[in-house]
């Protein structure tokens, strides 16, 4: 890949460490619902629905909840109406920003992101202002204890796998959306577990970030984060590690 997705990185260590769980199920439980109303309930017709039953599942949600937020997307029982947005603008340092939501007011949510971005030194701009900068991928990230490049290659090449990347202690292994549940399947039939499988936006290219321009940019990624409506963030902007621990 020729850019990388920094932030989502930083967020799989911090989802470890913060006390971020009910945000989490929040945006878990939006996107089963957006995903069994727009797909319908059934997870085996509906690759969305069951992926983002999968992530609930591995967040240790009760089952309870999933079957509820299910019959809220297909109109089982009543709840709210979310609308996706996307909304495009710029960091500190001229590093894109590409934030997915779910809203039930639209008007809201667009003031309060833009006092965000504006507040941590950003702004927000035009649609398709940056998303040409970055690409669909299937991601699914996993240990790399106990399993070599070489075996995760071979289990998975055939499924459609295009890059596998290991930092420190996890693989990352990158695909076409469409490729994602073939290489999820390829895994399970060789008892590969893994951590995570989404269809994520990775940049073709990074803006390298370094003082003030990065302090304040994992500010606003925070910032950003915390905020309800919240379902993705992706940013193009590469920290140096050391950085990143000296700033968190």
């Amino acid at each position: 890949m020729s850019g990388h997705n920094k932030w989502s990185t930083i967020k799989r260590k911090k989802e470890k460490t913060d006390a971020a769980r009910g945000r989490i199920f929040t945006r878990l439980i939006k996107e089963i619902s957006i995903a069994a109303r727009n797909g319908g309930g059934d997870e085996f017709s509906n690759p969305r629905l069951r992926t983002a039953v999968q992530a609930a599942k591995g967040a240790n949600m009760p089952a309870a909840n999933i079957e509820r937020a299910i019959k809220r997307g297909t109109g089982e029982l009543p709840g709210v109406v979310y609308e996706e947005i996307v909304y495009e603008g710029y960091g500190p340092g001229g590093a894109a920003l590409y934030i997915e939501v779910l809203t039930d007011n639209k008007n809201r949510t667009v003031a309060e992101i833009r006092h965000l971005l504006g507040k941590h030194g950003g702004s927000l701009g035009e649609n398709g202002s940056v998303a040409w900068m970055f690409s669909k991928k299937g991601s699914i990230v996993l240990p790399a204890a106990g399993i070599s490049e070489e075996k995760l290659l071979e289990a998975t090449l055939e499924a459609g796998v295009d890059d596998i990347q290991q930092e420190n202690d996890t693989y990352t292994l990158t695909c076409q959306p469409g490729d994602l549940e073939s290489v999820k399947r390829a895994l399970e039939s060789q008892e590969i577990a893994y951590e995570s499988a989404e269809v994520t936006m990775e940049p073709s290219n990074t803006v390298k970030l370094e003082g003030k321009n990065a302090e304040s940019m994992l500010k606003l990624m925070d910032a950003l984060e915390e905020h309800d409506d919240l379902q993705n963030l992706y940013s193009n902007f590469d920290i140096d590690d050391s950085l990143i621990e000296e700033i968190g």
